[in-house]
């Protein structure tokens, strides 16, 4: 009888997906299978079919096309079909044929589909393996959501990401100064909220002049797909609420606060997380607030988590900084005038602490100001202070903390308290300002950027004449350069214009191989343009940008900046020079500011360098100072007297020195402590390098893309290329492009080049990838022979992988305490386990593959062997299943009852401890046990192992 009868059903061993095949017809050399569940018809050739004959044995149970089940109790052979015979699920005697059986039968039990000769690579079991335990091991990790962005590891950003992260529904201002890294903060704690499954759905307000930089930080960064909206992207869209098509969205808060449409279809979708930058432009005041202000104010009142991002607090004013707090939390901050007197409470504390850790003791009226704040519960730790005990020291600064006004809400970090900035080396070079910019008509001669004037000018005159033939400052530029060899140059200006121009003058006048970086490229050409600046050997010396190339990029590896033209506001400067002066920087910032003489460059230089001290310093005063006296300065920076622009510098340095002076004594060094983590950030900084030097992803990587068919070649030191193979196993794997990647695995050179996807445990590929393995059937059986001589030949071992499973909500974190690890179970033919005498790496290292027909033929002569040894390993493993809950359970209520202990005992004296983050937590608690009391065993993957 042929092999092949039309009606007999068959599953394709590559495409399991497609359910039940039926066989049509067998023409000649072809074979073709109809597959009813999706419709596919697929022809395979006679010879080499990648089938499997469904074949069901005594004791299964199966399903009928219209839905109703029998357990085969009998099975009989008529003309190469199949009839099953036995009971249903009233016990009445039925038969089914098997042309009847459902066509959406899918083997994805281990043991179905070994049964079913549904028989893996002998690689992918080892595989799965290791994806279950390396699964494990992160879901536990209190790294997860830290270590993966593409930063330096701080210790302030850390500490704050995991403190504020790991809340629910956190709702909090930061407000670090200036070049400490806030947005970073707010994506480490987005990003640990996204993958710990406390937040699904963000929404992120900034300023429009700062979209595209938060686009390319989450992105870069993050590998967040963070969805840019404007009006033309909310026209466009097809669904009932453009805001429910995207997990996160990024808007600009100018359109949005413009467009009524889009404000309701905002307020009207479901998010978990509100993110605002630049929260300090939003205005209020008791008598009332801007619209900007009453739109957020709206979306706070019903989105459970909030972050603030905002300049320093005593930057701005106390109004200002209440303002913040009551979108927060208005029920807490609700009085203006409240709010004063319990501010002045504070500052003799904080001004206590300050003492203590200047000195390492107290002046009686700090022990009073302490002594009043703490009441009698107090004086005996002031006593133990006083003693020299450290331990003392330590849990008085932390009891005032605790109840600190506005300590859980408010984080700020400043320089001052954190270390790690470089100096800064300021080189001016005043340049005689040329006949052809004095020409110029009444008032542009004296404008910030004369060779936009000019070049507008010549255009519309039909002159070939370039600004950059004759303007000082590129034979500067050129000259410097040339000193500068094989040193990397950053070089900023105002516009895109002046940009495109300055790298045809460098090309065409000295061959300096140089790049630009524009508003008018796309993220691709940006990516480009930053690598080829990066590459050592072979890259550009020069990278000439626009303003937007102070935004969202990070040039550390450089330390030469051109400021080929000044900035019209002291924040844009600050910008600029950010780009190089980052914590981590090695080397000494060296400020290149070439300017024209007599005009408004060289008053423009002045008013930063001897008013602001902008250029030696970061100047936290800057936008206050330009609010002061901006308009003065514009006026003068036209023209004016000498006496005028003298006393303009004069009242500018004293302006700012007192200002410095107050944001100084206003300084709360118990605020600051509890931003920075008090070493807590150190810790996770050291586990984060000691996990970039470990070689477990690699490995691991390398047998992924392995299994799934991707080809990885060198690049350079310490970087891949990896491309879809010919053969490549899904077309769904997560490779980030169809033409291929370059990859690294090494922090220092992701931070240098912007173009190469940076490689951990956290990263979209790595996670997809383990998702592809764990979620499907991928190496869940598997055949293999063992050599080792102290086995019998033909002894026969059954490895299986168990699997507590619970069953939850992402954001009851159960994983933390049950996470998917493998039970291991090593049978022989006695039934003993030996999975705790024979390690799993021992044994896969003796195995070799054998054909998968010979394999599922052993199978199947094994079968009913097989079926009672899977059962005895249940038994064996039940036990194990059972004190891993138990534990699971008694660690999680254990951490849960600590938590609502503490912040119970925060709250009697902290108003800022919401009562629905306690309810919060106590609703976790309950439902969390609940799910653990359902947890269940899942067989994961089962290998036959036969000695030979």
């Amino acid at each position: 009888m042929a092999q092949y009868q039309p009606g007999q059903r068959w599953i394709s061993d590559s495409e399991a997906e497609l359910g039940l095949g039926t066989i049509l017809a067998q023409d000649g050399r072809l074979l073709t299978v109809l597959y009813p569940a999706t419709g596919d018809t697929r022809q395979y050739a006679l010879r080499n079919a990648p089938l499997t004959r469904v074949r069901f044995a005594l004791g299964d149970e199966i399903t009928h096309f219209e839905g109703w089940k029998l357990t085969v109790q009998e099975v009989e052979d008529v003309d190469g079909l199949l009839v099953y015979h036995g009971i249903n699920a009233q016990h009445e005697p039925c038969s089914l044929p098997e042309t009847q059986l459902s066509n959406f039968i899918q083997f994805r039990l281990a043991s179905d589909r070994l049964f079913a000769g549904q028989i893996d690579p002998r690689g992918w079991f080892a595989l799965r393996y290791h994806s279950l335990e390396h699964r494990s091991r992160l879901l536990q990790s209190s790294l997860w959501g830290l270590s993966g962005a593409r930063a330096q590891p701080i210790a302030h950003q850390l500490h704050i990401a995991r403190e504020v992260a790991d809340r629910a529904s956190p709702r909090v201002l930061l407000a670090d100064e200036v070049g400490l890294g806030k947005t970073i903060e707010a994506g480490l704690i987005l990003h640990r909220q996204l993958l710990c499954g406390r937040a699904s759905r963000a929404l992120i307000l900034v300023p429009e002049n700062l979209q595209h930089q938060w686009l390319v930080e989450m992105r870069r960064r993050f590998n967040l797909q963070v969805a840019l909206f404007d009006a033309e992207r909310f026209i466009e869209s097809d669904a009932d609420n453009p805001f429910e098509d995207c997990q996160l969205a990024l808007v600009a808060l100018e359109w949005l606060q413009g467009d009524a449409r889009a404000q309701q279809a905002v307020l009207d979708a479901d998010w978990d997380l509100l993110v605002v930058d630049e929260a300090h432009h939003l205005v209020w005041h008791p008598e009332g607030a801007s619209a900007e202000y009453r739109l957020v104010e709206q979306l706070a009142a019903h989105i459970p988590g909030v972050l603030l991002l905002t300049a320093t607090p005593e930057q701005l004013g106390l109004e200002s900084h209440f303002a913040r707090l009551r979108l927060l939390d208005p029920d807490r901050f609700h009085d203006l005038e409240a709010f004063r007197a319990e501010s002045a409470q504070y500052q003799p504390v904080a001004e206590a602490v300050q003492e203590l850790l200047d000195h390492g003791k107290l002046s009686p009226q700090a022990r009073a100001a302490i002594h009043e704040f703490l009441g009698s519960e107090g004086d005996s730790l002031l006593a133990s202070v006083e003693s020299g005990d450290e331990e003392a020291r330590a849990r008085l600064i932390r009891e005032l903390l605790d109840r600190h006004g506005t300590g859980r809400v408010l984080f700020r970090n400043t320089r001052a308290a954190v270390q790690g900035f470089p100096e800064r080396h300021l080189h001016p070079y005043p340049l005689a300002n040329p006949v052809e910019y004095l020409e110029l008509p009444v008032g542009e001669h004296a404008d910030l950027y004369p060779e936009v004037g000019y070049q507008a000018q010549t255009q519309d005159d039909g002159a070939e004449l370039r600004w950059w033939h004759f303007d000082p400052r590129v034979e500067w530029l050129i000259d410097t350069l040339k000193m500068l060899k094989k040193t990397k140059v950053l070089v900023i200006c105002a516009h895109a214009e002046t940009a495109l121009d300055l790298e045809e003058a460098l090309r065409v006048r000295a061959g300096t191989p140089a790049t630009v970086f524009h508003e008018g490229m796309s993220i691709l050409e940006r990516d480009r343009a930053a690598a080829y600046f990066a590459d050592e050997e072979f890259g550009a010396q020069v990278l000439i940008c626009s303003e937007i190339g102070s935004e969202g990029r990070n040039f550390q590896f450089a330390h030469h900046l051109v400021l080929f033209d000044l900035p019209a506001h002291p924040d844009l400067l600050e910008q600029r020079i950010g780009r190089l002066d980052r914590i981590g920087q090695k080397h000494a910032i060296q400020l290149h500011v070439p300017y024209l003489e007599n005009s408004a460059q060289e008053r423009l230089f002045h008013w930063y360098h001897q008013a602001l001290n902008a250029f030696l310093n970061t100047c936290p005063t800057g936008n206050a100072l330009q609010q002061q006296f901006g308009p003065r300065l514009l006026a003068l920076l036209e023209g004016g007297h000498d006496s005028d622009w003298a006393q303009l510098l004069a009242e500018g340095r004293a302006a700012r020195e007192a200002l410095e002076s107050e944001l100084h004594k206003g300084r709360d060094r118990l605020l600051e402590l509890n931003s920075g983590g008090a070493g807590e950030g150190e810790g996770l900084v050291e586990a984060i390098l000691e996990q970039d030097d470990q070689f477990a992803l690699p490995i691991y990587m390398e047998e992924l893309l392995d299994a799934f068919g991707v080809h990885s070649e060198d690049h350079s030191d310490n970087a891949l290329i990896l491309r879809p193979g010919e053969k490549m196993l899904d077309a769904g794997f997560p490779l980030g492009d169809d033409e291929g990647v370059t990859v690294t695995y090494d922090r220092q050179l992701a931070l240098a080049r912007e173009d190469m996807q940076f490689l951990t445990w956290e990263h979209p590929m790595v996670q997809g990838g383990m998702d592809l393995v764990l979620s499907g059937t991928m190496g869940n059986t598997s055949v293999a022979l063992i050599k080792n001589k102290a086995l019998k030949p033909g002894t026969v071992l059954l490895e299986l992988l168990f699997v507590s499973e619970v069953v939850a909500p992402r954001a009851l974190q159960l994983g933390r305490y049950l996470p998917p690890a493998a039970l291991r179970c090593l049978l022989d033919a006695n039934g003993n386990d030996l999975a705790a005498r024979v390690g799993f790496e021992t044994l896969n290292d003796q195995l070799e593959s054998v054909p998968r027909a010979s394999a599922n033929k052993f199978v199947q002569a094994q079968r009913e062997v097989l079926a009672r040894q899977i059962a005895v390993a249940e038994g064996k493993i039940a036990p194990r299943h059972a004190e891993r809950v138990a534990d699971a359970a008694h660690r999680f209520a254990a951490e849960l009852d600590e938590e609502l202990a503490r912040l119970e005992a925060l709250r009697a004296v902290n108003p800022s401890v919401r009562e629905s983050e306690l309810d919060s937590l106590r609703r976790q608690r309950e439902l969390g046990l609940a799910m653990l009391d359902k947890a269940g065993l899942r067989l994961e993957a089962i290998r036959v192992l036969v000695a030979g």
